[in-house]
């Protein structure tokens, strides 16, 4: 009997345990899947792990530069062959860079100029040939040159080198006065006042040059 009400109370007492655990999960909120009489209990699911915190990866440490040597270049190891010694090099024909030369003008032997009295107002034109001294009045007229432009030129010109002395004739019974020269230079045919004679009395200007007239030989007797 006493064995009897010993397995009783051991019963009641798990009874109670299992409403209470029974209380205690549905105030937890905990839904309790009903099981069917005579069916085993469920097994609950175990809880996932919970993630774990990624590595924080160390950090880099800085670090001063450093200076980086640079290998020095290769040698060709193939060199282009140089040619022999005595091997003669193709030359390029030689230009020549001399200018051409200008046209030269032409020369006459003979000026022909005109004299200007201004007192009188009488003029005269007369031939003076190259070298040989001419007379106007006071005057003595020597052309050294008398030449034209070129066919190069960009307009035609005739210009004389004169020069002029003044000596006054020799009157009866007395020495003639020296003379002096009063001009000398360029005379331009189509430019009578760009170097002018300068005298109180005459004046003088270039016309033209011309050749001379070789003279005809002699009859022969």
């Amino acid at each position: 009997m006493a064995r009897r009400a010993s397995l009783i109370t051991a019963v009641s007492v798990l009874s109670g345990l299992a409403v209470a655990g029974i209380s205690v999960a549905r105030q937890a909120g905990t839904p309790q899947a009903q099981t069917p009489a005579g069916a085993p209990a469920a097994t609950p699911a175990p809880a996932a792990p919970a993630p774990r915190p990624a590595p924080t990866p160390p950090t880099a440490e800085l670090r001063p530069a450093q200076p980086v040597q640079v290998a020095p270049a290769a040698a060709n190891p193939n060199p282009p062959a140089s040619p022999p010694p005595d091997a003669v090099m193709p030359t390029k024909p030689l230009v020549s860079t001399k200018p051409a030369e200008p046209a030269k003008r032409a020369r006459y032997s003979v000026a022909i100029l005109q004299a200007l009295d201004k007192v009188t107002t009488e003029t005269m034109r007369f031939e003076v040939p190259i070298g040989q001294p001419i007379r106007y009045k006071t005057l003595i007229f020597t052309v050294r040159a008398c030449e034209t432009a070129a066919a190069d030129e960009v307009a035609p010109e005739s210009a004389a080198y004169v020069v002029v002395d003044t000596q006054p004739k020799a009157q009866a019974g007395r020495a003639a006065p020296p003379g002096r020269q009063i001009y000398k230079g360029w005379m331009y045919a189509s430019s009578p006042g760009l170097n002018p004679l300068q005298h109180p009395v005459y004046d003088a200007w270039l016309i033209a040059c011309k050749q001379s007239i070789p003279a005809a030989p002699a009859a022969k007797p």
